[in-house]
C-alpha cells in the first residue's frame, strides 16, 4: 500500500537537507582550500564526499521504493563500466532518469564522478544543484551562441580529470511527452526526416561538440536506451517517496569513440541514426515486450547507501537533541516557533526539487517551438 508522499517527504527532506548542507560546507572548503594547491586532489575528495549525499538518492530507489533496473549489455562493456573515461547518451524517457543513471554509476564506483550537461537553472536548485557545481557539472543556457563556449571550456577541463568519469548527454534537450512528441513529429515531417514514435529528435550540436573536443581522451560512447514496460508505472519522485515500485529497462550498447566519423555532418548523422535505431528497437519492445537482444547483467543491490543513510540519521538525530538543549534556555513558544519554520523551510525546498524533475514542467527545445497554439501544450 502506498505512503502518502508528506509523512515521507518531511522527514526525509530534514535528513537530506541537514546532510546536504553539511557536505555542500565541505565541498566549499575543499574549493576554496585544496583545488587551488591541487585539482586532481580535490576531485578525488570531493568524489567521496558528495557520495555522502548523492547516496540518500540511491537508498530511495533501491531500499524504500525498490525500483528494479534490468540492465542489457555485453559482458565485455559490463566489465569496463567504471573503468574509463565515457560519453553517455540516452533518451530521456522518465522523470527520474538521472537518478537511474547514478544507480548504474554507484554499481561501476564512479558515482561521485558521474557528471552531466544541464540547464543553468539546475545548478540553482538548493543542495543538489550546489554539489553539481562543485562537481563539475556543465551548465548551459540553451543558446548557442553562449553554450558553444561554455562546452569547449568545460571539456577542456575535463581533459586531466584524474579518475574514470561518465559525462551524460540528453541529445534530445527535454524529457520525453506525448505533447513533446507530436511536436517533434509535426517538425520531422516539414523537414522531410523519419518520423519519430518514441523519441525525440535530437539536437546535436552539443553531441558534435562533445565527440569532437574529448574524442583524444574519452575513448568510448555508451548509447544507453531507457524503456518502461507497458504493465509498469513510470517512475516519479512522488511515487518513490510514497514506496511505489517499478520497473526500469536499461540497454547500453559501447562505441568506439575513434570509429566515428571526422567530419561535423557526419558526427551530427550518426547521433541522428543511432536515435533512429533507438526509436525502432522501442516500438519493437512495446509491440513484442522483447527488449533487448544483449545479455541481462544483474546490478544487485549493495548495502552502501542504507548504511549511509542509517549513519547519518544517527548523526544527525544526535546534533538535533543536542541543539535542543542547547534551545532550553529560550522560552517553549520560540522553540516551537524555529522547529515550526525549519519544517516549513523544509517542506518548500522539497516541492522545489520534487517540481524540478517533472516531466510536464520541463520545456522543449526551441526547434519543435513550431507555432504558439501548439507550445502551450507544453505548459
Amino acid at each position: 500500500m502506498a505512503i502518502p508522499a508528506a509523512l515521507v517527504v518531511v522527514p526525509v527532506g530534514v535528513l537530506f537537507i541537514l546532510s546536504g548542507l553539511i557536505v555542500n560546507l565541505i565541498q566549499a572548503a575543499l574549493l576554496v582550500l585544496l583545488r587551488p594547491l591541487s585539482k586532481s586532489l580535490y576531485r578525488r575528495t570531493n568524489k567521496v564526499i558528495v557520495e555522502l549525499l548523492w547516496l540518500e538518492l540511491i537508498w530511495l530507489i533501491d531500499w524504500w521504493a525498490s525500483i528494479k533496473i534490468e540492465l542489457y549489455t555485453d559482458a565485455a562493456t559490463f566489465q569496463l563500466m567504471g573503468k574509463e573515461h565515457a560519453l553517455v547518451i540516452c533518451n530521456h524517457r522518465s522523470d527520474i532518469d538521472w537518478l537511474v543513471g547514478w544507480v548504474l554509476a554507484q554499481r561501476s564506483s564512479c558515482l561521485g564522478s558521474a557528471l552531466a550537461i544541464i540547464k543553468r537553472s539546475a545548478k540553482f536548485l538548493p543542495i543538489i544543484g550546489w554539489s553539481m557545481w562543485f562537481s563539475d557539472y556543465v551548465f548551459l543556457e540553451r543558446s548557442w551562441a553562449q553554450d558553444k563556449e561554455t562546452l569547449k571550456f568545460g571539456f577542456k577541463q575535463l581533459e586531466d580529470f584524474p579518475i574514470p568519469f561518465w559525462l551524460a548527454l540528453f541529445v534530445e534537450g527535454t524529457r520525453f511527452t506525448q505533447a513533446k512528441l507530436v511536436l517533434a513529429q509535426d517538425y520531422a515531417a516539414s523537414k522531410g526526416l523519419p518520423i519519430p514514435r518514441n523519441v525525440l529528435i535530437p539536437r546535436t550540436k552539443g553531441f558534435v561538440s562533445a565527440v569532437y573536443h574529448m574524442r583524444s581522451f574519452v575513448p568510448a560512447i555508451y548509447d544507453c536506451t531507457v524503456a518502461i514496460p507497458k504493465n509498469q508505472p513510470p517512475p516519479t519522485m512522488l511515487r518513490m517517496f510514497r514506496g511505489q515500485p517499478s520497473v526500469v529497462n536499461l540497454q547500453i550498447r559501447r562505441h568506439l569513440m575513434q570509429e566515428l566519423p571526422e567530419t561535423v555532418d557526419g558526427i551530427a548523422q550518426w547521433c541522428k541514426d543511432i536515435f533512429v535505431t533507438k526509436d525502432a528497437m522501442l516500438e519493437k519492445y512495446f509491440t513484442t515486450d522483447a527488449f533487448s537482444d544483449l545479455e541481462y547483467q544483474d546490478i544487485g543491490r549493495p548495502k552502501k547507501s542504507l548504511i549511509v543513510v542509517i549513519s547519518w540519521s544517527c548523526l544527525l538525530l544526535f546534533g538535533i537533541i543536542k541543539l535542543f538543549q542547547w534551545f532550553s534556555f529560550l522560552a517553549s513558544w520560540e522553540v516551537v516557533a524555529f522547529s515550526v519554520t525549519f519544517l516549513v523551510i523544509v517542506t518548500i525546498v522539497m516541492q522545489i526539487l520534487i517540481h524540478s524533475s517533472e516531466s510536464k514542467r520541463s520545456t522543449p527545445p526551441k526547434v519543435f517551438q513550431v507555432d504558439s497554439t501548439k507550445e502551450k501544450l507544453l505548459c
